[in-house]
């Protein structure tokens, strides 16, 4: 037995917000999507975007804090790694974005 690859699927609140996001500012294109679900691709990086904006946590009464799986508070908890090439190139093009870490440092 080999794996051979995995492809992330990331819980977002927002689906078009976060699409809007992996393409505008991270070059991604939208491959597919169909109701609470995306296809992200950026040459060879395929991510899933999968929508938890399940509220309904916030009014239930007994204690079980997740039921459907699509959870809001779910949303931003996934994370993932991108081996990239060219790292100098990215840091540059998305430095005068606003979205990096105030860590964040090019190479």
């Amino acid at each position: 037995m080999r794996m051979i690859q995995a492809i992330p699927a990331l819980p977002v609140r927002i689906m078009k917000q976060s699409i809007d996001f992996y393409c505008d500012k991270l070059g991604f294109t939208l491959v597919h999507q169909e109701g609470g679900f995306a296809v992200l691709l950026c040459n060879e990086v395929r991510i899933h975007l999968w929508e938890a904006s399940d509220e309904n946590w916030r009014t239930r009464s007994n204690s079980v804090p997740v039921v459907s799986g699509a959870e809001s508070f779910i949303a931003g908890t996934a994370s993932c790694r991108i081996e990239v090439e060219g790292v100098e190139e990215l840091y540059q093009r998305t430095q005068p974005l606003g979205i990096l870490h105030p860590n964040a440092q090019a190479a």
